[in-house]
């Protein structure tokens, strides 16, 4: 039971919810049966049908509709006597600003991406308003308490960069399921449906030998009077057969793998077999798009089955026949979804085609899409565990309890008997540009990058600012808003095209670059260092960053680590995918409540789903949630010892 003192606590406070999805649901019943009188909710989603497994608060009936507003709704039925503001909206909105947040209390964060996160912990240092941040991965999950001045930011540790591949290994030598995946679902996927200005690996002009009757045709473009069964078929053999049969020409290539076998149609699908057996459209809502499948055409039921080489070459043949008889229209502005069942199909039959060529175990249409969307599926008790969590910490933060704030984990296995594991919080990274303003360095070649290369790639990209304000001692290089007049955003527009050298006030080596946020009240400042030359493999982007907390990746041999990727078109390049779990964090910052020496055996040991390395070298990062899949910013693995 809550002491009085707590309920007045509760009572008086006016706290704002950031998420309304898995922890949301949980954290908003929660709230309102604790006593809190007064919630805003911000949550810019709707409700999707994969959400009702878990989101007890929505049903059939409200697909499609505000998760804020029907989890408001849904909570008045039984607690009708308290406010709950909803805000069907982006947290980044221009409405939430810095004077937004002052109204609060205490934030509380069920958020499931690492930009929001960000932003508002900025915010809520800016309005030096208290934030409760949480997230959960399957039964795993952890709760933080951020307080200014009192506790790290979120932003204060590293949190990792998207795991990435070398696009010669996708394209050329996949030895595990994941580079199929990538090839199926960033390439593959891509070309076909994708943007069709957008080059990528797989613009292969049919010049080679095996092809050069097609001249400098591009062998994806459909031909005239080119049915589809046939247009599939030609498809099928080029990328499966032709495009194999072309490496293998490289023996250099082999020397030290096993070469692949090309597959033909012909040797999987007599003619005329795929079009027999596709012809289950009865099973199709063709009036919907959305519930067009080529499992269903083909009379295949269970997405737990392992397809055969034969069945993915139907799957594949016909989902490729669906998309263009079905969904023609789309073709040319799609991307990948994993909530698109008919994408699902196509990348899955693609992705283990493949497989079967180089050898590589095939995976189920369960499975594939797991790996394609990282999904990590969610479990309801962990949300509310995790939410309950939550309020204890806010509670504590409207009392001002500060010594009694812990951040805690939610284990799968018992450490020590425990399964919540409660840690002190960590203080303030003194060397954290967001909350200590220790300043960035820089190395560019200030005479080739221009300004926008500076905004895009640094200011944006890993500052994460979006309205930013560049100064140069007291000349103002760049700024972005509404109130600009026309000759001021022509100055900025023209200055973005200068070499920095180049500026009305040149950015040179030596120079300090002071960079604002007015939204999020964040300045920064940045020492630039000239460069001449760069790394075009490891530093792609022509300039280093030193001082900003974000980890690099480090590729791990797990098959469900990936995440939505961006298309290249360079070998020299990689592609892009988020990590489920990273073997290399970069090195933990130093402070005055890290000390590795001080992590309890027992919890270094007993940890599930951590390899060794980990264990000894990691400590519990931010975890996400999102409405059926969440991407691990972190591994767990330390924890300080707490006074017991």
């Amino acid at each position: 039971m809550a002491s009085q003192q707590q309920l007045l606590a509760i009572k008086g406070a006016k706290v704002l919810m950031v998420g309304a999805g898995g922890i949301g649901c949980e954290l908003l019943k929660t709230l309102a049966l604790s006593g809190f009188q007064d919630i805003h909710i911000i949550d810019m989603d709707t409700i999707e049908v994969s959400n009702l497994n878990r989101q007890f608060l929505f049903r059939q009936l409200h697909v499609g509709q505000s998760k804020a507003k029907v989890a408001r709704d849904a909570v008045l039925k039984f607690k009708p006597h308290i406010n709950i503001t909803p805000y069907h909206a982006n947290v980044k909105d221009p409405e939430f600003h810095v004077d937004f947040f002052k109204q609060f209390k205490v934030v509380l964060n069920g958020l499931d991406n690492l930009d929001a996160r960000r932003h508002v912990n900025r915010l809520c240092l800016a309005a030096e308003v208290p934030l409760v941040e949480s997230g959960t991965t399957g039964f795993l999950g952890q709760v933080t308490v951020h307080v200014k001045g009192r506790t790290e930011c979120y932003e204060c540790q590293p949190k990792p960069a998207p795991k990435t591949y070398p696009v010669c290994t996708i394209t050329s030598t996949p030895s595990k399921f994941v580079h199929c995946i990538v090839w199926a679902k960033d390439l593959l996927f891509a070309k076909f449906f994708g943007d069709k200005n957008q080059e990528n690996d797989l613009n292969v002009r049919s010049n080679d030998a095996a092809s050069s009757s097609e001249h400098t045709e591009d062998v994806f473009e459909r031909r005239k009077d080119e049915d589809i069964e046939q247009y599939g078929r030609r498809i099928y053999d080029h990328v499966f057969g032709c495009n194999i049969e072309a490496a293998l020409s490289n023996e250099e290539t082999w020397k030290n793998s096993s070469r692949p076998k090309p597959i033909y149609s012909r040797d999987v699908l007599p003619e005329g077999l795929a079009q027999q057996n596709g012809n289950m459209d009865k099973n199709c809502a063709a009036d919907d798009p959305s519930f067009v499948s080529a499992m269903a055409s083909l009379g295949m039921k269970n997405p737990q089955d392992i397809w055969s080489l034969m069945e993915n070459s139907k799957i594949f043949l016909e989902s490729l026949k669906l998309f263009f008889t079905k969904r023609e229209k789309e073709i040319g502005n799609l991307t990948f979804d994993k909530d698109d069942q008919l994408a699902v199909e196509f990348v899955t039959a693609a992705a283990n085609i493949r497989a079967s060529s180089f050898g590589i175990p095939l995976h189920s249409l369960f499975e594939a899409k797991g790996i394609a969307g990282n999904i990590v599926h969610a479990v309801a008790t962990t949300n509310a565990i995790i939410a309950g969590l939550i309020v204890i910490e806010a509670i504590k933060v409207l009392q001002s309890n500060t010594d009694s704030y812990r951040m805690t984990y939610c284990l799968e296995h018992p450490t020590r008997k425990m399964l919540l594991m409660p840690v002190e919080p960590f203080e303030p990274n003194k060397s954290c540009y967001v909350c200590s303003e220790s300043p960035l360095t820089l190395e560019i070649n200030t005479h080739r990058a221009k300004l926008r290369d500076f905004v895009e790639k640094i200011v944006k990209a890993k500052l994460g600012m979006y309205f930013p304000l560049i100064m140069h001692g007291a000349a103002l290089l760049y700024e972005v808003g509404d109130d600009l007049d026309e000759d001021m955003v022509a100055n900025y527009a023209a200055n973005l095209e200068k070499v920095l050298s180049e500026l009305p006030s040149p950015i040179t080596s030596g120079t300090m670059v002071t960079v604002e946020d007015l939204k999020q009240e964040l300045t920064c400042n940045i020492n630039i260092k000239h460069r001449e030359e760069f790394d075009e493999e490891k530093e792609p982007d022509g300039m280093l960053l030193s001082g900003w907390n974000q980890a690099s990746s480090v590729e791990k041999d797990d098959s469900k680590s990936i995440g939505n990727g961006g298309t290249t078109s360079n070998a020299s390049q990689t592609v892009p995918v988020e990590a489920e779990k990273d073997d290399e964090m970069s090195n933990v910052h130093s402070g005055k409540k890290r000390k590795l020496s001080e992590v309890p055996e027992a919890a270094a040991q007993d940890f599930s789903g951590v390899s060794d390395k980990t264990r000894k070298n990691k400590k519990l990062e931010v975890v996400d949630d999102d409405d059926d899949f969440v991407m691990l910013e972190g591994d767990p693995g330390i924890y300080k010892k707490k006074k017991l």
